[in-house]
């Protein structure tokens, strides 16, 4: 990935920009842009077919010589536009409200979700969004159009922390109501049990469908760096725990690992990708995870 990019679209700079619209548009273009300047090559650059010229086609792709031979206008359609439908999960339960650095776990999602949603929608493909916690929210159909990318920004730009987080109702409900095959991203931090959402994303593997697990964490909750003796409040429950950070810490992480490398090894035998990705992190290496996905799918 270019270095120039990627210090284009870190979260902290992110935060500045107003509008989810601006924001994911910054993020998708320096990204592509970064990727034609790396090593990264491949993705939606790949000649596959043609197709006719609609209303609002960039004239560019237009093949002029076809068009001087046939009098037809047709576009060339590349390997990225395969008119997928990718449906993305957010979890906005209580718990995607912590922060220990300049964003939250929650609108760092939202920002890697709305990025997700342009660059589906720029390789043609439909694009839908479902919020949820303990159970479905709100839920928008996928759909192509660059006005129902508006739409469902501005559902992304209300999302407001809600209840607590469970994986039992809301996922197989999803799971149920996909009528068609899709690509389902789910975007979370997984604080949850794991052993309900590895069952929830075999019922989406049963289904038939492709399954990309981004797990959103801040970096205290990977490396629990605390010194001091503190309370700690479960943002879910309320609970409140009098520690000493330092000896805490080998506790925390030996638990954390276990609760990883189980949701891990469960996507593994599924065929599920994952990947775990921290709020100080650019968001360019969550969506080269998204085309790495999409791309071992189409192989």
């Amino acid at each position: 990935m270019a270095e120039a990019a990627t210090r284009f679209i870190l979260p902290h700079v992110l935060a500045r920009l107003s509008g989810l619209e601006l924001l994911a548009r910054a993020v998708v273009e320096g990204f592509i842009a970064g990727l034609h300047r790396s090593p990264y090559k491949g993705f939606s650059v790949d000649f596959m077919q043609y197709r006719p010229y609609m209303p609002g086609d960039d004239l560019r792709r237009v093949d002029w010589k076809v068009y001087a031979r046939t009098d037809r206008t047709l576009v060339k359609e590349f390997e990225g536009e395969t008119n997928t439908r990718v449906h993305l999960l957010l979890d906005g339960s209580r718990s995607m409200s912590y922060q220990s650095g300049a964003i939250t776990k929650l609108d760092y999602a939202r920002y890697l979700v709305a990025a997700l949603a342009y660059l589906a929608i720029r390789q043609r493909d439909a694009a839908g969004l479902t919020l949820f916690d303990e159970d479905i929210q709100e839920r928008l159909e996928a759909r192509s159009s660059k006005g129902h990318l508006l739409t469902l920004l501005t559902m992304l730009d209300k999302v407001e922390a809600g209840a607590g987080t469970s994986f039992d109702k809301p996922l197989h409900t999803i799971a149920e109501q996909q009528e068609r095959r899709s690509f389902i991203v789910v975007v979370s931090d997984l604080l949850s049990d794991s052993a309900a959402l590895i069952d929830a994303l075999r019922h989406f593997r049963f289904c038939g469908h492709e399954v990309l697990i981004i797990h959103v964490l801040d970096p205290q909750e990977v490396h629990f760096d605390f010194e001091d003796v503190m309370h700690v409040e479960d943002l879910e429950t309320g609970t409140k725990l009098l520690v000493e950070g330092r000896s805490a810490r080998a506790v925390y992480q030996k638990n954390f690992q276990r609760h990883q490398q189980a949701i891990q090894r469960a996507c593994g035998l599924l065929g599920i990708d994952y990947t775990l990705i921290t709020t100080d992190r650019p968001l360019d290496v969550a969506l080269f995870e998204y085309l790495c996905a999409r791309s071992s799918r189409r192989n």
